[in-house]
Order: structure tokens, then sequence, then C-alpha cells
């Protein structure tokens, strides 16, 4: 086995009512990931604000900017002074009247290599983000006008790995980390803001996270890539409500699902050699890609096959 190694990392942060506070904070936490020798860093969904989804807020709106924007263009300065790629999930503002829940993706020499917008807006209580996003689009891929119809997913050729992204709620869809794998993406990141109601942790809390981390690892074992899911931490406040407790447990995954890092609840860098090698091994001895039955998967773009 050819070995390729690099270095990924991943920050898990609180995200405060101060924006800039959180982005100074974030900078801090990419410079020390990257003294420890991460090459491609992924910090979590929206990070520079408080998870904002939590009830319906017209002033919130205020929060987007554009891509490239203040935010993104002060990461791509730091992405070029220390050679790390960037994964950076903030409120995008596309358009007036027009919000998406994004990533934008930069190079190790600072480049903007463009923006994935997430697929899938999920709906529930305290999660209200459809009132805030909307879903990104799917249109011909607008590099090589091929692929029409899967362009909401994207891979994207960095300096030290061919990466994807999908964002919180996609990370439930294995049809998002497939495409993602197929366009050839080695790495999936998955940037998250998930967590308890404080109510339901008692019951439900050990349950939820495992689900969170299975479902995950399964797409890095299905695809044969590596997965990486930084999540947010802290108890964040919302009038009228138990708010909510993001649980952290962010994590770095081989193709096997092993973990090669793992949080726990409390802020953290995490930092993990990947040896890209191990995708071709293993896709040789498990080669699920070569036993797909694509003539037989049709029916899977209908919502529902049942009377």
């Amino acid at each position: 086995m050819t070995r390729r190694l690099v270095s990924v990392g991943l920050i898990q942060e609180t995200a405060g009512d101060d924006h800039a506070a959180n982005l100074e904070r974030t900078i801090e936490r990419v410079r020390e990931a990257a003294a420890r020798g991460a090459q491609i860093i992924g910090l979590q969904e929206l990070f520079n604000a408080p998870y904002f989804c939590k009830s319906l807020k017209i002033d919130r709106f205020d929060i987007a900017e554009p891509i490239p924007g203040p935010t993104v263009e002060r990461l791509q300065a730091l992405a070029k002074e220390l050679a790390v790629v960037l994964v950076v999930p903030i409120y995008e503002r596309q358009a007036a009247g027009l919000y998406r829940n994004s990533a934008a993706v930069i190079d190790a020499d600072g480049a903007l290599l463009g923006t994935y917008r997430k697929m899938h807006i999920p709906h529930d209580p305290l999660f209200e983000e459809k009132y805030y996003f909307a879903p990104g689009d799917v249109l011909p891929d607008e590099r090589t006008h091929t692929h029409p119809g899967i362009a909401g997913f994207r891979m994207w050729r960095t300096k030290y790995a061919d990466i994807g992204v999908l964002i919180c709620w996609d990370q439930w869809y294995p049809e998002g980390a497939r495409i993602t794998s197929l366009l050839g993406a080695e790495i999936l990141f998955y940037p998250t803001a998930i967590g308890w109601h404080p109510a339901e942790k008692a019951e439900f809390g050990t349950a939820q996270v495992e689900a969170w981390r299975t479902m995950q690892r399964s797409h890095a074992i299905a695809n044969g890539v590596f997965v990486a899911s930084p999540n947010r931490v802290g108890l964040e406040p919302e009038a009228g409500t138990d708010g909510i407790e993001f649980f952290g447990q962010s994590f770095i995954a081989d193709p096997f699902g092993r973990y090669l890092a793992q949080a726990g609840t409390d802020p953290a860098v995490l930092v993990a050699e990947c040896d890209l090698g191990l995708i071709e091994e293993t896709r040789r001895n498990w080669p699920f890609l070569r036993d797909r039955r694509i003539d037989a998967y049709g029916p899977i773009l209908n919502r529902w096959l049942g009377r």
C-alpha cells in the first residue's frame, strides 16, 4: 500500500453573541491546530454565531454575509499565512432575501475554491431552519457542465486531499455521502450543530449521540473514505424554552469506521493523521463500489414506493 499522509484538524467550540469574539477565538484554535500539524481544518456549522434557528426572529437574517465577505476573507488570509486548507461554515447572504447554510472551502494558498450549500434543511422544535435557509440548488456542474442534477454535492481538489463537505442534517442521508464519494472525495467533512433538548437528555441522550456517530461512521465504511465531523458545544438558551445543549463529541474516522480522534463535551482541537492510501486498500478488500447494482437503483428517485 502506498502511504499518503494528511493531517486533519477539527475545531469544537462554543459560540456567544459577540461574533467578532467568536471569530478571534476560532482563529486562535486554527493556529493551535496548525501548530500541531493539521493541514486541513474544519470548523463547526455556523461557527461564528450562536445557533440562531431556535426561534423565528426576522432580525437574525442580519447575521448573514456574502461569500466572499468579511469573515471568509479574513480566513482566506489566515489559510494563506498558515498554508492550511479551511472549511468555513457560515450563514450566507447570497442575494437580497436569499439565505443559505453554507460552507466556504479555502485552499492552502488562500484561494476560495467554492461554496457548499446545505442540501437537506430540517424543521424540528428549536431547529427552525426552513425559515432561515433555502436548500442548495441542483444544477449542472459549473466546472465541467457534466453530471446534471448533482452539482449540489461537490468535491474540491485541495493542496493536500480531495474533500467533500456536507452539513449537519445532510449526515442522515446516505445519498449525499455516496454521491460526494463518487465524485472523488477522499475525506467527507460534516460541520454540525447538534445537541440535546435538556428535558430529553436523561432518556434519549446516549442513544442520540450513538445514532449520530454510527450514521457517519457508516458513510466512511460504505464509501471507503475518511469522515471528519466537528460539532459545537455548550448550552445555548432561548427565551421561553430550555435551550439546546450542544453535545460536541466531534470525531475523525477512517474507512473502517475506526475513531482516529474523538472529543468530549468541552471545547477541543482534534488533530489526526489520515493515510489516504488506506482508501485503496479498503476498497480492494471491501469492493462496495464495484458491486453496486446501478441498473437497479432507479426507484430511489421516488419519495415513496408503498401504497
